[in-house]
């Protein structure tokens, strides 16, 4: 196929579409600068755990020029030899059906093609690709006249770099990150280990060295962060034992220590063992650490020796667009609207119901304030604050999901993965949906085997069973999950009085909230009245 498409070639409802002039008055602007295109760090990102999100000061920049180049369409295609020429033609078609049946049978054929030409695109992204094929992928924006000026608009402002520093990608970063080997590879349905070839088997061993060295690095970060809260407690209060008022009748006399000095000296002695320990235990990790380090640097090394690095990209990449079309049906369900080219009649034009990086965060941020256990993890007597994952899906979804709690190698500090449709009939159901399905997800992992009689899939199992509901259990619990954080945070009573009591039980919010609603009703002045009596109790 050719670099370019002349006009001549094009099907005429094309052509028409490209026709329609996109470009004001003025010089075409200058392309390499608006997608901030410039050379990726080949560094493996810093590994942090954090306390809260920070709050979102910015949700739009400035509206940008991306669609103003009338050879759009013609460069977004160029260069993907027979897949682009398919989607070319079967797209043209759709166009130009004039009744339902055809349009029906050509709009199948588009998804596919369309899909097809996805995996040709990331298995060649980067941080130079066009613009035009980089819209593709994190919108759909293939024909940009095939939406309205205002929404163009709207896609225009929505901001291009992280500026959060959370892990919430779109799909052209996911894509690069997983080429740089910054991030895994989605969990997909894998071969059995005896017909695993030598290179598949050490990349297995790589990717749980990773995983060991994550783990270190995180219980490293957690240690540091008390050992700062400790040196800050111990600053200030040593700062405060220094500190002697003159004598009241020995004017050039200092006084002797007050009251509140002299118990302070058992808790300092108190601070400055546990900050002995913490040093011990830094040691040890540290110890382990760079026993880590060398042996992945070991298979690292053994895996280029192998070529298995210049084979990963593609086929990594090539498999990662198979498990991301699985994640959007998944996000768009099976009566839900499958066609992945973004059209005007499809989609908001108000940029706060889209989901957006930002809008993701916020509603992020609103879940946690309500469930603070949302994004904490307890592995081995160890709990962490961590942010999972999410992928943002140029799809039209109706709700995220999660497709895996954690890693494979790394139940203790990796981070789960959810997908979320970018144009959601409803973001916050999407968000609350998928934070849902990693509640119940993690908690079953937990539980193992025994996850229908421990924990809180145990708990509600036992509910759903005996109330002989049908479906399943998961999906219910997440709806359920949505009226716990939506409506009965506000004491709006819409849950069974049974789950009502699992959730603030095993999922409880704030002791400020609960304050709030046992004023609300004599349903939660009960609940309220429980958390008393357990307090009181050893079982609390």
């Amino acid at each position: 196929m050719s670099d370019t498409y002349d006009s001549d070639s094009l099907e005429p409802d094309i052509a028409d579409l490209l026709d329609d002039s996109l470009t004001p008055s003025g010089d075409a602007p200058d392309f390499s600068q608006l997608m901030g295109l410039r050379e990726e760090s080949q560094e493996e990102p810093e590994i942090t755990i954090t306390e809260e999100f920070q709050k979102i000061s910015q949700f739009e920049q400035p509206p940008q020029k991306y669609f103003y180049d009338p050879s759009y369409y013609k460069i977004a295609l160029s260069g993907e030899g027979e897949v682009s020429e398919k989607l070319h033609k079967v797209l043209a078609r759709f166009l130009k059906a004039d009744n339902n049946e055809d349009k029906s049978i050509f709009r199948t054929r588009v998804i596919s093609a369309y899909w097809e030409y996805l995996r040709s695109l990331a298995c060649k992204v980067s941080a130079n690709m066009k613009l035009s094929k980089k819209l593709t992928l994190r919108f759909g924006a293939l024909i940009p006249t095939l939406i309205s000026p205002k929404q163009r608009d709207m896609i225009s402002r929505i901001i291009v770099d992280n500026q959060t520093g959370e892990p919430v990608y779109y799909i052209d970063e996911w894509l690069m990150n997983i080429s740089l080997g910054r991030v895994s590879p989605l969990a997909t349905d894998e071969v059995a280990i005896s017909k695993q070839s030598t290179d598949n088997k050490l990349k297995g061993s790589l990717e749980k060295a990773r995983g060991s060295q994550e783990s270190n690095i995180v219980m490293i970060q957690k240690l540091q962060m008390q050992r700062k809260n400790l040196e800050t407690s111990l600053n200030e209060r040593l700062g405060s034992l220094c500190q002697h008022c003159r004598h009241s009748s020995f004017s050039n006399l200092e006084t002797t220590m007050s009251d509140a000095q002299r118990k302070s000296i058992p808790r300092i002695n108190q601070m400055l063992a546990q900050l002995s320990k913490n040093d011990r235990e830094m040691k040890i990790i540290f110890e382990k650490l760079t026993e880590k380090t060398k042996d992945l640097q070991h298979l690292n090394n053994r895996v280029r020796e192998l070529g298995g690095e210049s084979a990963v990209d593609t086929d990594s990449l090539a498999r990662e667009t198979d498990s991301l079309r699985k994640m959007t049906k998944l996000c768009v369900g099976r009566q839900g609207n499958h066609f992945p080219i973004l059209m005007k009649q499809y989609f908001s034009s108000n940029l706060q119901f889209v989901g957006t990086r930002e809008n993701i965060i916020a509603q992020m941020m609103k879940i946690e304030a309500i469930d603070p256990g949302a994004f904490t993890r307890t592995f081995r007597q160890n709990s962490n604050r961590i942010v999972p994952n999410v992928i943002i899906l140029p799809c039209f979804g109706d709700q995220g999901i999660c497709w895996e709690p954690f890693e494979k190698f790394n139940k203790g500090t990796s981070r789960g993965r959810l997908a979320l449709p970018l144009f959601p009939k409803d973001l916050k159901y999407a968000v609350l949906a998928a934070v849902g399905d990693l509640r119940w997800q993690v908690a079953k992992e937990k539980a193992a085997h025994y996850w229908m009689e421990e924990g809180i899939t145990g708990h509600y199992y036992d509910w759903f069973t005996k109330n002989k509901l049908r479906g399943d259990v998961k999906d219910k619990f997440i709806e359920d999950y949505c009226l716990w954080i939506d409506k009965e945070s506000e004491g709006l009573q819409k849950l069974d009085k049974d789950v009502r009591a699992i959730f603030w039980r095993l999922m409880p919010f704030p002791q400020e909230k609960k304050d709030l609603l046992k004023n609300r009703g004599f349903a939660y002045a009960e609940l309220c009245k429980k958390d008393k009596n357990r307090a009181m109790s050893d079982g609390y």
